[in-house]
C-alpha cells in the first residue's frame, strides 16, 4: 500500500506538505503541489477518507444536487464540478432531486451525516422561495443556475432576461412576429426567461399574447404536448421559443410529426447547446451557456467557502453566447 512518506519522497517534499497540499491549504507553493499531485497519479496514492475526516471535521467529498440529470446542461456541468474539485482533492457525489424538495432535503441531510466538505446545488422551486431550511444546515454551499430568496450564499448564474431578450429579438429581426414560448415550470429560470421574452416583445413593439405562452414540465414529452396545443391555436406560431433542451427536441418531435417545415413554416429557437443542435436538419439557433465553466467556478466558489465560512458571499453572473443556425432562417450555420 503507498503512503504518505511515499508520495513525499517520489515529490521531492515533506510528509507535512504533502498533507498541506491534499488539504489544499493556502501555504503551500504552486509547482511543490503540482508535484505533490503528480506523485498521487503517478503512484496511486489513496488517503485514509475516514481518519482525514475525524482529523479535521469535515470528510474530503463534496455533494452536487441537480435538479434533473437527465438534462444535458447538469451533466455538462456535473463533469465540469468533478474535474475542479479533484484538482483540490475532493471527490464529488452526484444526486439527483429531480424537481422534489422532500428528496433535495433527505440528500442535504444525508451530506450533513456524512461531514461533507460541502455542497453545490440547483435548488428545487421550494427552496429558492424559502430557503431557511437549507440555510439552517450549517454547511458550505453554493447556488448554481437558479436565484434563491433569502439567506447568504455563493452563487453562479447566467442572465437569463438579457439572453431570452437576446434570441427573441433575433427571432424578430428574421420577421418573425408571432413568436411562442415554451417555458419550464417551477424554476426561476423559465420565469426569468419568460421576462426576456415578454420584454422583447414590448421592446419591439409586438404585444405579448396569452395563449403564445405555455408553461411545462422541463420534460421532452411535455414539450411535445404543448407543441401540439401550440398547432391547435386558430392562428398558429411564426416561431417557437423553448427554454432548455428537453423542451427543445419535444418541440422539434412535435414539428416533425406534424410535418411542418422549419424555418419556412415555424422557425425555432432553444436555451442549451447540446450535442444534437448543429446536426439536426436544420441546425438549431440556441442560447449557449458557459456550463464548463459554471462548474469549474461553483467548485473554486466553495473550495474558497469550505477554507474561509467567513468570507464574504459573492455572486457571479457569466455570459451566454447567442449561436445562429438554420432553424430561424440563417442562410449559414
Amino acid at each position: 500500500m503507498v503512503k504518505i512518506k511515499d508520495v513525499a519522497e517520489f515529490a521531492g517534499v515533506s510528509t507535512a506538505t504533502v498533507s498541506r497540499a491534499l488539504a489544499d491549504k493556502p501555504n503551500v507553493r504552486p509547482e511543490a503541489k503540482q508535484r505533490v499531485m503528480e506523485a498521487v497519479r503517478e503512484l496511486g496514492y489513496r488517503p485514509n477518507r475516514v481518519a482525514r475526516s475525524l482529523r479535521s471535521s469535515r470528510s474530503n467529498l463534496i455533494g452536487l444536487i441537480v435538479s434533473d440529470i437527465e438534462n444535458p446542461f447538469f451533466q455538462q456541468v456535473s463533469r465540469a464540478v468533478e474535474d475542479a474539485a479533484l484538482i483540490h482533492g475532493y471527490s464529488v457525489v452526484l444526486c439527483n432531486a429531480d424537481e422534489n424538495p422532500e428528496k433535495e432535503m433527505r440528500y442535504l441531510q444525508l451530506l450533513c451525516d456524512e461531514n461533507a466538505a460541502g455542497v453545490i446545488l440547483s435548488p428545487t422551486r421550494k427552496a429558492t422561495e424559502d430557503s431557511s431550511a437549507i440555510s439552517g444546515l450549517n454547511l458550505p454551499m453554493v447556488i448554481i443556475d437558479r436565484h434563491i430568496r433569502g439567506g447568504e450564499f455563493d452563487c453562479v448564474l447566467t442572465d437569463n432576461v438579457q439572453s431570452a431578450h437576446l434570441v427573441i429579438s433575433h427571432l424578430i429581426a428574421r420577421g418573425r412576429r408571432r413568436i411562442a414560448a415554451v417555458l419550464g415550470i417551477g424554476s426561476t429560470t423559465g420565469r426569468e426567461r419568460q421576462e426576456g421574452y415578454i420584454k422583447a416583445l414590448n421592446d419591439h413593439g409586438l404585444q405579448p399574447s396569452p395563449e403564445l405562452i405555455k408553461f411545462a414540465n422541463p420534460k421532452e414529452e411535455d414539450g411535445f404536448a404543448a407543441t401540439l396545443k401550440l398547432l391547435r391555436l386558430e392562428e398558429r406560431p411564426d416561431a417557437i421559443f423553448t427554454s432548455n433542451s428537453l423542451l427543445a427536441a419535444g418541440v422539434l418531435q412535435a414539428l416533425k410529426a406534424n410535418r411542418i417545415p422549419i424555418p419556412a413554416a415555424i422557425a425555432f429557437a432553444s436555451f442549451d447547446e447540446t450535442r444534437w443542435a448543429p446536426l439536426v436538419d436544420p441546425p438549431v439557433t440556441v442560447i449557449a451557456q458557459p456550463t464548463y465553466e459554471i462548474g469549474t467556478t461553483a467548485a473554486e466558489l466553495l473550495v474558497k467557502r469550505i477554507q474561509d465560512p467567513s468570507r464574504s458571499t459573492r455572486e457571479v453572473v457569466l455570459t451566454t453566447k447567442l449561436i445562429v443556425r438554420q432553424s430561424c432562417g440563417a442562410k449559414t450555420a
